[in-house]
């Protein structure tokens, strides 16, 4: 039976204090964090920071270097705030006769049905009277990212990566009622739905078979009440000419833009709004988060490749961090990324400094209120912690932003891996730590 923090001498809200009052309440974080069970019986790492007086307030293992998870994300916002600003190529162009050549720009907005639309590639793509030709040239990454899990194809977190996505690479397939089969959204895939009897039938399930886009679903799925789920359509040239000839109403055909003599090329932007990065910060959304750092690496380089964008960063953005960062992928999927919590403060402190503070407090999910923190760290009346969680098996992250009662917002990051009893011990006395801070500083 484990014993969670039940320390309640500490949370009586303190809302003026004197620099006594601050090395106080310094020495009850520490008090907190080393009566802990949760931390102590794991690799666990807390920085507290105070972006106004420049100051350091709470440092433990702060300089050591955990597989951050969902955190990554707070890197990929900063880079993709600094690389497209407020807007994103949204495809390109070139034309040559009667034929129109487009290709991608790793766009994660083109016809998704959960983000905003922009109705002006009409003009230029579906009521074009030229002849319509897609090029993958410029993607010259893989599907997945380094250090992905292989078997997490079939689930929408782990959406593959592509040069042109079209409707957040996912099929989306739904059966509201018993009596009717199954739709899939785009059409698609309609006749790409398979019976497998063999499929395990504990839950209604419907599995991709892993290099082509073959749903296969089982009994299950066919019974019982409603019935939706999303997989990743496994993509490539082809799967995008198709989908785009369904969309567009008119053939689109795939061509080698390598093979053909220079052109004069044309960007169609469009807007990179707020909902897009709050998707990613929010919902965690790994599909948006990898697609925007390829969409920065093609703005730098003019080709699709992670690895450019992220060296471009730590080359330009992020050279004066005090740790160095091991930074595979845009989402935090990657089992091989390694930050400190000293540098999750510090790119925390410097997206403070880029941006009005409404604004960025908008973009991460709010204690009790919204996104992956709805159901945590809820304020008395009003949110006091804006942060990005981090969770893969066995590692839990939170960095973000505190707003204390005395009006201070201040910057933390806790850092967990390798625990093995889940992570709800560590949020309970991470929660009563917050609480601590939130009251006494």
């Amino acid at each position: 039976m484990r014993h969670y923090l039940l320390i309640t001498a500490f949370l009586l809200p303190v809302l003026a204090f004197s620099q006594k009052e601050q090395e106080k309440a310094i020495d009850g974080v520490y008090q907190l964090l080393g009566a802990s069970e949760a931390f102590n019986d794991i690799f666990s790492g807390f920085m507290l920071y105070d972006p106004a007086a420049r100051e350091v307030l709470v440092e433990r293992d702060a300089e050591k270097f955990f597989t951050p998870a969902s955190n990554t994300k707070i890197l990929t916002l900063y880079t993709a705030l600094q690389v497209l600003g407020d807007s994103i190529p949204a495809f390109r162009y070139a034309t040559r006769g009667d034929s129109l050549i487009f290709w991608g720009t790793a766009n994660p907005m083109f016809l998704h049905p959960q983000l905003p639309q922009d109705t002006s590639y009409r003009p230029l793509l579906r009521d074009s009277s030229c002849q319509l030709f897609f090029s993958n040239h410029n993607f010259k990454g893989r599907r997945f990212g380094p250090g992905w899990a292989w078997d997490d194809y079939n689930y929408n977190f782990q959406v593959e990566k592509s040069s042109f996505p079209v409707y957040g690479n996912l099929a989306y397939f739904v059966r509201n009622r018993l009596t009717e089969g199954f739709k899939a959204y785009p059409r698609h895939f309609q006749d790409r739905l398979v019976y497998n009897p063999n499929l395990e039938n504990g839950r209604p399930r419907i599995i991709r078979r892993e290099r082509s886009n073959v749903f296969e679903y089982n009994d299950r799925a066919l019974s019982g009440g409603a019935f939706y789920q999303e997989v990743p359509f496994n993509t490539s040239p082809q799967v995008v000419a198709a989908l785009l000839s369904d969309t567009l109403g008119q053939a689109v055909q795939v061509l080698d833009l390598r093979l053909q003599p220079p052109l004069a090329v044309t960007t169609h932007s469009v807007p990179l709004p707020d909902t897009v990065l709050q998707r990613m910060m929010k919902d965690s959304d790994n599909f948006i988060a990898e697609q925007l750092l390829l969409a920065c690496a093609e703005k730098l380089t003019g080709t699709q490749r992670s690895e450019d964008a992220i060296r471009y960063a730590q080359d330009s953005l992020f050279q004066n961090l005090t740790d160095p960062l091991v930074w595979r992928d845009g989402s935090g999927l990657s089992r091989y990324n390694l930050f400190t919590p000293r540098s999750m403060v510090e790119v925390l402190a410097m997206l403070y400094k880029l941006m009005p503070e409404d604004r960025l407090l908008n973009l991460f999910p709010a204690g009790g209120v919204s996104g992956t923190l709805e159901r945590y760290y809820a304020g008395k009346r009003q949110p006091y912690v804006f942060a990005k969680t981090g969770t893969l098996n066995n590692k839990h992250c939170l960095s973000g932003y505190l707003r204390t009662s005395s009006g201070r917002l201040l910057i933390f990051s806790f850092m967990h891996n390798n625990y093995v009893y889940g992570s709800l011990p560590l949020k309970r006395d991470m929660e009563v730590v917050l609480e601590f801070i939130r009251d006494r500083f």
